[in-house]
């Protein structure tokens, strides 16, 4: 009889935890529905993507990396759930420090960062022994620190000097020392800064002028493509062209790649646009209701199936109805961001929320439109979606801020409703 009120009282003890955890879970309840389904289907579409890569390289257990990205998941749910309890203004009060730790590591990074895939992306932590992608951490510190200097500055933000200069600066400064080594990611970080600033009601003349320089590179990165087209296809013998390995400069020659294939088509010493034929293949074999969970047969030839391209197996298993839904589900992600934006009754949890959500939404059009060959390859993941890494924590923390701003919005509107209704 003991025992069995040990037992009762033991699952009435267990079932009032985990109502205290889902009463302290506040925020938008659509936002948080939508990173369950995203990571759900990342479980699926990662199980699928590398199958045959775990049973090549572990000896046939091919649940390896399903467990690996089990283990991120947890972890990054934890994240958000802890970093949504967080009182918002705490993230303004450390933006600066933040803002200063990033350029720190961006820097070191560039000079002194761990290379791969010809670039230097990453730093090496220690103890965990796993690489970061100080980019990630850069994006959300200049996100916490854009969005206080816009609530400060509101006053002045149609002034030059006054308010357009110290604003823009922290993103040129992230952006330049992002560029050398991963110019997509730089470029995609200032079109979100830069639409943060219109809705922060920046002078549109100041970004029109920004956008007309930084187009600059970008038209030479055109042009040196079709130079070099015209070139090679004049010689009798196209030898493939050698890299340049400094740091700095040594991802030119990549860029310059990258654009001519999208211009022109595929080479046949041409990595990325091999990468692209191998997803249209993907994209034709899953038609529009796909070939089934699990059946995806260009997985096996298709590199980072399971990270830069996840996009292409999941419309080759689910179809462009599947395709479409993923999309959707961004969409949703962003128009809930947005009421979020409206109902917080300041500027700086406006403004952050914002902000992240335009870079997480861009970040995923981005990685579609590259799938589906309409924006040259970038490198960039699908967020939630892809196979984790320190890039699938940042996002969670992101989410979690942003979800931060949410739950303290309801908050208010609570205290609100209650004054009133005395």
């Amino acid at each position: 009889m003991d025992v069995a009120k040990d037992i009762r009282f033991s699952g009435l003890r267990n079932s009032f935890n985990t109502n205290n955890l889902i009463s302290k879970t506040k925020g938008d309840k659509v936002i948080w529905a939508l990173v369950v389904l995203l990571t759900l289907v990342s479980l699926l579409a990662v199980y699928s993507a590398t199958g045959s890569l775990a049973y090549k390289n572990y000896k046939g257990n091919t649940e390896i990396y399903l467990f690996k990205q089990i283990a991120f998941i947890l972890v990054g749910i934890m994240v958000i759930y802890f970093a949504h309890l967080v009182n918002y203004t705490f993230y303004s009060r450390v933006a600066k420090i933040a803002f200063g730790i990033s350029l720190v590591l961006l820097f070191y990074t560039l000079f002194f960062g761990v290379k791969m895939n010809e670039g230097s992306r990453w730093i090496r932590l220690p103890l965990i022994n796993m690489t970061m992608q100080t980019s990630d951490f850069a994006k959300l510190a200049l996100f916490m620190y854009l969005a206080r200097l816009l609530s400060k500055k509101q006053d002045v933000i149609k002034d030059f000097k006054k308010g357009f200069i110290p604003v823009m600066t922290p993103v040129a400064l992230t952006c330049l020392l992002i560029a050398p080594a991963n110019l997509s990611t730089a470029l995609l970080l200032g079109a979100s800064c830069l639409l943060l600033l219109f809705i922060g009601r920046v002078s549109t003349k100041h970004i029109l002028a920004t956008i007309g320089i930084a187009l600059i590179p970008i038209v030479f990165l055109i042009s040196a493509a079709v130079m070099r087209h015209g070139k090679t296809t004049n010689d009798e013998v196209v030898a493939p062209v050698k890299k340049s390995s400094s740091t700095l400069f040594g991802r030119v020659d990549t860029w310059i790649g990258r654009m001519e294939s999208f211009i022109y088509g595929s080479k046949e010493t041409d990595n990325d646009a091999y990468q692209v034929n191998q997803a249209k293949i993907a994209i034709a074999n899953g038609g529009i209701f796909g070939v089934g969970p699990g059946n995806s047969t260009t997985r096996d030839y298709l590199p980072q199936a399971y990270n830069d391209f996840i996009y292409a197996i999941i419309i080759e298993e689910y179809g462009l109805v599947g395709g479409a839904f993923i999309m959707f589900i961004y969409l949703v992600f962003l128009y809930r961001c947005i009421r979020i934006f409206k109902r917080c009754p300041f500027a700086f949890g406006a403004f952050l929320a914002l902000g992240l959500s335009f870079t997480l939404a861009i970040q995923a059009v981005a990685n579609m439109a590259v799938t589906v060959n309409l924006f040259p390859v970038t490198g960039v993941t699908l967020p939630l979606v892809s196979m984790g890494g320190t890039s699938f924590i940042f996002t969670c923390l992101a989410i979690g801020i942003i979800l931060s701003v949410a739950r303290n919005a309801e908050l208010l509107e609570g205290k609100a409703a209650a004054e009133f209704a005395k």
